[in-house]
């Protein structure tokens, strides 16, 4: 009953809010609008439409927040006002009560707010679907006075999501039920994924764990800058970090201002994601403008800032090498190495014909070669390659969904910053590269690196297991050579023991024989 009242108040919003409009412009049913004015009686559509869309989705709560957010990278394919509108999201939505935060960090330290920080300031500076931004210092262990940022998770929020998601499962069970693609799209493993990533963003203590993880591979690069965890002072309904200052990156015309280069910040973008996809195979997978800063410090001039690490994706080394070798044949035109790994990865069935798939493949790919990115959406292609692969029975993986995600992701930051950016051509000397190092001799001497410590324990004990092995072996020689010697004296006992027991029957036979023919003598009876 629960799941149809929320799918019910679900629908009652879209009409509320006038988005049936949105939807109904291409489908022109008059009873359909008919109903939708009927059910939303009083509402009022003076608000323009990508403020009522917003609007509504943060009325719908923190998953529909979450969809816009996405929506709000994707401007090649929403009309200019909504995709302002839908970027408010990234960050602004709207803050709960201050005194609500306060008691929150307050039971969660058992502690008075004044006794854990030096100074808090009680006004967010940034609110999100899911927790809530406060500025303040602390003194660390060295007695040092820090700037901070206090993320506080929203109070209530494991029911809200509960509730959104329990729909979401039922959706997917009747998909997968009515629908003719539901078996091969996987609606319930692609929620399950989404289930286990929403939860994840609800302990901030494995928030703070995965920003920690990045920082360590980071370091290095120079690329990007991870803000440092203050572990005394993380709980898992709260996160202190360092404090970060940067300019937002979607406002370009500040940066430009201040004289970053955006063409190099749109190509370190790219090179930040297949570093931490194909490197460390551990990426953040809620890459949206309103979790990017971009630092105009002197130090750190130019360089991004990653923040919120709710959501992180984690590859398997075969998700990286099939991956790498699928985006390394796409580079080379090579459709029909695209067809094999499809059919050798077992995502489409084995007795599919790799000539049909690789005819498929050319002719959704081709006509976006030698393009910039501006003229290219990343959305077409998708929605061919899918339309494509219903021929073939593609399955769809779940565990791809969130890399999927962060790609378009990382394409509408790039159009924000570099129009004319290709990220075919950035990216693919990058995955040469990478591939090279996995093939060849490097890959070899990675190897031996990383189990040296495991080789240094057991060569020293070689030589006392080989003197275990031999003497082990020399006894179970001797003991295979006494059970042989025993086994002969068995032999020669039990043959003896049958001589002797033939030649006792033989002895009693041949005495009762005589003595039989002495009884018949004496009775004449052989006379």
């Amino acid at each position: 009953m629960r799941k149809w009242l929320r799918g019910w108040a679900i629908l009652w919003i879209v009409f509320r809010y006038g988005l049936d409009e949105l939807v109904l412009t291409s489908f022109n049913h008059k009873g359909v609008a008919a109903l939708a004015r009927i059910l939303s009686i009083g509402r009022s559509l003076d608000a323009p439409r990508g403020q009522r869309l917003r609007e509504a989705l943060e009325r719908l709560g923190p998953i529909f927040v979450k969809f816009g957010q996405v929506l709000s990278t994707r401007r090649d394919l929403l009309p200019p006002d909504i995709a302002e509108e839908l970027a408010l999201l990234q960050d602004r939505v709207p803050p709960f009560d201050s005194d609500v935060a306060v008691g929150i960090i307050e039971k969660a330290f058992r502690k008075r707010l004044e006794d854990i920080f030096v100074q808090f300031d009680r006004t967010p500076v940034a609110s999100a679907s899911i927790a809530q931004v406060h500025f303040a210092q602390i003194t660390d262990r060295e007695g040092q006075l820090r700037d901070v940022a206090v993320k506080v998770l929203r109070p209530g929020m494991l029911d809200v999501i509960e509730r959104d998601l329990e729909l979401m499962h039922t959706m997917a069970s009747m998909l997968e039920r009515v629908s003719a693609d539901g078996k091969r799209l996987k609606p319930r493993e692609v929620v399950a994924e989404f289930d286990t990533y929403l939860h994840d963003e609800l302990d901030l203590m494995r928030e703070a764990a995965n920003a920690a993880q990045l920082r360590r591979n980071m370091d290095g690069l120079d690329l990007v800058l991870i803000p440092e965890i203050h572990w005394d002072f993380c709980h898992i309904d709260v996160l202190v970090m360092e404090r970060m200052n940067g300019i937002p990156v979607g406002q370009t015309e500040v940066l430009q201002e201040q004289g970053v280069d955006l063409h190099r910040l749109a190509r370190d973008g790219v090179t930040i994601f297949f570093t931490q996809v194909f490197r460390d195979g551990f990426f953040h997978g809620d890459m949206h403008p309103g979790n990017i800063q971009v630092s105009v410090e002197p130090q750190s001039f130019g360089r991004f800032i990653s923040l919120d690490f709710g959501i992180v994706g984690t590859l398997t080394d075969f998700d990286k090498e099939y991956l790498a070798q699928n985006f390394s044949a796409f580079f080379r035109r090579d459709y029909k190495r695209i067809a094999e790994l499809h059919v050798e990865s077992g995502w489409v069935p084995a007795d599919t014909r790799v000539a049909e798939l690789e005819a498929a493949v050319r002719t959704v790919c081709e006509p976006y070669f030698d393009r910039p990115l501006k003229e290219i959406s990343l959305g077409m292609v998708l929605m061919r390659l899918f339309q494509t692969s219903r021929r073939f029975h593609v399955e769809i993986q779940p565990q791809l969904v969130l890399l999927q995600k962060t790609l378009l992701n990382i394409e509408g930051l790039g159009r924000q910053l570099d129009p004319d950016l290709d990220l075919w051509s950035t990216a693919k000397p990058f995955l040469e590269k990478w591939m090279n190092e996995q093939m060849g001799p490097h890959r070899l001497m990675t190897e031996l690196r990383n189990e040296a410590p495991r080789y240094a324990q057991i060569l020293p004990g070689l030589p006392r297991l080989l003197q275990d092995f031999l003497v082990q072996h020399g006894q179970q020689s001797h003991q295979q050579a006494a059970l042989q010697q025993l086994l002969q004296e068995q032999r020669r006992t039990s043959n003896l023991l049958h001589a002797l027991l033939y030649g006792t029957l033989g002895f009693v036979l041949g005495g009762l024989g005589v003595l039989l023919v002495q009884a018949l003598v004496r009775q004449g009876m052989l006379g």
